[in-house]
């Protein structure tokens, strides 16, 4: 995709409105080879605003409402890039591309899966643990949230083995945890009790298996881990484990509210 362009028609782009041929655009979101894109063109398969769209080496404005307008062989167009979306990560799956198994790219459609810049996890979930997981194809957002200087809040809901014994959410406030292997402690994280042996823990780090090590530290054991919330972002209650969907552009802001 290029720089915007100095010269965009219609009120539905501006001067701040990232263009691209349509080919380039098309193969970037994993249609296919500016080829076969050629060929699809031609034989009427590419329709933008009503109109069929012959000429694939055209300069259009990348615009969020481009899938309301552009069909390809008949159904809209994919969300162009700058799409985020959440998923309701079920156990088993990993959020790694090169592991044997089941992977939470898997439940993306086919065509998902060759987008350039390509569709990964911000942050990440181990294979055990449920809940909330973005997924991102803008580097930038992905980076935003993940950095420590944003620290935004990750919020998860832990099982463990055996009772609080109630000094914990002590330990976790102040901030001085080190856990196993590492030399640096921890920032402060915030525990609320649900039961003797649940609890809700908000934390502004994403080291690795941190809450797992976390509890493991003052002599618990985690059996089960689901994460409840990123920022002010919740999972909803009506999405059910292994769907996903998009995000609007207001539910992107509240993972920095």
């Amino acid at each position: 995709m290029s720089p915007p362009s100095s010269s965009p028609k219609g009120d539905r782009a501006n001067k701040n409105t990232p263009t691209s041929r349509v080919d380039r655009l098309l193969g970037s979101m994993g249609y296919g080879s500016r080829t076969e894109m050629a060929r699809l063109g031609k034989a009427g398969g590419i329709v933008l605003d009503g109109a069929d769209l012959t000429d694939v080496s055209k300069r259009i404005a990348v615009t969020p409402d481009l899938p309301a307008r552009m069909e390809i062989d008949g159904e809209p167009l994919d969300p162009p890039p700058g799409l985020v979306m959440m998923l309701h990560k079920p156990p088993g799956m990993t959020c790694s591309r090169k592991e044997d198994g089941a992977l939470v790219y898997d439940v993306l459609p086919p065509r998902w899966r060759r987008r350039d810049p390509a569709i990964s996890t911000i942050g990440r979930l181990d294979k055990a643990t449920t809940g909330l997981l973005l997924l991102t194809d803008d580097g930038d957002l992905l980076h935003r949230v993940i950095s420590p200087k944003r620290h935004v809040a990750k919020v998860y809901r832990a099982t463990l083995a055996r009772p609080l014994i109630g000094t914990e959410g002590e330990v976790f406030a102040a901030g001085g945890l080190v856990l196993e292997g590492e030399d640096r402690p921890l920032s402060p994280a915030v525990l609320e009790v649900l039961s003797p042996t649940e609890a809700r823990l908000t934390v502004t780090e994403g080291r690795y298996h941190m809450v797992r090590r976390m509890f493991a530290a003052v002599g618990n054991h985690v059996e089960g881990l689901h994460r409840e919330r990123v920022g002010g972002l919740a999972l909803p209650d009506d999405l059910a484990p292994g769907a996903w969907r998009l995000l609007a552009p207001g539910e992107i802001d509240l993972i920095f509210a």
